[in-house]
């Protein structure tokens, strides 16, 4: 079988970059941060430009955490913006590499199977990723590393380590070289997969590395993992099974719709509440304009003392449905019997889960049939405003409240604003 040749291409402090890029200015060289300003010095730095991370700036930080004695723009964030940057870019990777070949796993990071296009274009891996590279950087102006690997495991890990320490930021990594190179790497949280807690749960068995993971009696790790131990085993010595051909045929066994957010400032419970109620009849009407209906929500609840541990709770619904006035009493059932009272809350997460198409939809002999089939009509009118005209161009008494967030939100885009 032919060996297999992937990249993963990811674009460097890509909202950072587009913005230097919109001011011409050099993104490797301009000192820039993402953040909504608006919000305050509390506020997350959405991205920080190569530079800024340079002087010991990092990602993710508050704009209070910056240096004051840095001088440095502050852009606001402009999604609709990056959007479109992302677009362009896989419109140059189809200039090279047909769309059944490439896997966009989020705004500014794809994964290309290259396999069959280093002969047709007579380049070597490393040649190739060059390529692309320099492609992006020359028509769209935003620098970009690489990692190219033997499998989609490898290529990303290549790119997130290897690509790190190489002049060309770019990264490349067989099953053999990644023993001899990162099997003795720390710590093991930089390796895709393996998160803090996970990390702490190896500590345990005073497992600190690829390696150790590699020697470790595999019976240790089952009983401490489960199922979950046979992936972990493979990325220790570097393989991976699945394939581009996989990931583009794959089809999730349970679905669900969900809703979160991160307040803007420490709301009371009865002030959540508000966003709760007006989060709920959002992901309701995203349930109706799917088809689909759900037979279970959850709700979760995050407080701004981090003494306080996340709350909240699930039920099954009577009935299977993408009603709002008959999901609603559920979903407050939870929050009032398991929120903390007293508490300042800064997170609400919101899931409708089981779901199934709406033509299995029906309801018990307590239901009125006629009233189910008004509201389901009003939810459709809605949504045909709504998707004619904006979602503000409707909208009910709860999103006027105090502390309401919907019509606001309904400005951004993936939680941030979408700029001009």
């Amino acid at each position: 079988m032919k060996q297999k040749t992937y990249m993963c291409i990811d674009m460097k402090s890509f909202y950072a970059s587009v913005e230097c890029v919109e001011r011409g200015i050099n993104p490797m060289e301009g000192c820039l941060v993402v953040a909504d300003e608006s919000r305050g010095e509390g506020t997350i730095c959405l991205a920080v430009s190569p530079k800024m991370k340079a002087l010991g700036v990092k990602n993710r930080c508050r704009l209070f955490e910056i240096p004051k004695n840095l001088k440095y723009i502050i852009a606001p964030p402009r999604m609709r913006k990056y959007i479109d940057y992302a677009a362009e870019i896989y419109s140059l990777y189809l200039n090279f590499i047909s769309k059944e070949d490439i896997y966009v796993y989020s705004i500014d990071e794809s994964f290309l199977d290259v396999t069959e296009y280093l002969q047709l274009y007579g380049k070597t891996p490393g040649e190739f990723a060059k390529m692309l590279i320099e492609e992006v950087a020359s028509k769209i102006g935003v620098p970009s590393t690489a990692g190219i690997g033997s499998n989609l495991y490898l290529a990303k890990i290549a790119l997130d380590i290897t690509a790190k320490r190489s002049p060309d930021r770019i990264g490349q990594l067989d099953e053999d070289e990644f023993k001899r190179t990162l099997w003795d790497h720390r710590p093991l949280t930089d390796f895709w997969g393996i998160a803090r807690g996970t990390a702490n749960r190896l500590a345990k068995y005073g497992i600190y590395t690829m390696r150790g993971i590699a020697e470790c009696p595999e019976r240790i790790l089952y009983k401490e993992f489960g199922i979950n131990a046979e992936l972990m085993i493979d990325h220790a010595f570097g393989r991976e099974s699945c394939t581009m051909r996989d990931i583009k045929n794959y089809s999730p066994k349970n679905r669900s719709v969900s809703s979160s957010q991160i307040l803007f400032e420490d709301y009371s419970r009865e002030k959540a509440a508000v966003v709760l109620e007006e989060m709920t009849r959002a992901t309701a009407l995203e349930l109706m304009k799917r088809r689909l209906i759900a037979r279970r929500v959850s709700v979760g609840v995050g407080y701004s003392s981090a003494q306080n541990e996340p709350t909240g709770g699930s039920v099954k619904l009577p009935n299977a449905t993408s009603v709002f006035e008959y999901i609603l009493p559920y979903v407050m059932k939870i929050y009032q019997k398991t929120t903390v009272r007293g508490v300042p809350i800064r997170r609400l997460s919101l899931s409708f889960e089981s779901l199934s198409d709406e033509c299995a939809e029906g309801y018990d002999f307590f239901t009125d049939p006629e009233e189910a089939a008004k509201l389901k009509r009003l939810g459709q009118t809605t949504l045909e405003i709504q998707t004619k005209f904006g979602k503000n161009s409707l909208f009910t008494a709860t999103d006027l409240q105090e502390g309401a967030t919907q019509l606001e939100r309904n400005k951004l885009i993936g939680g941030h604003a979408g700029g001009e």
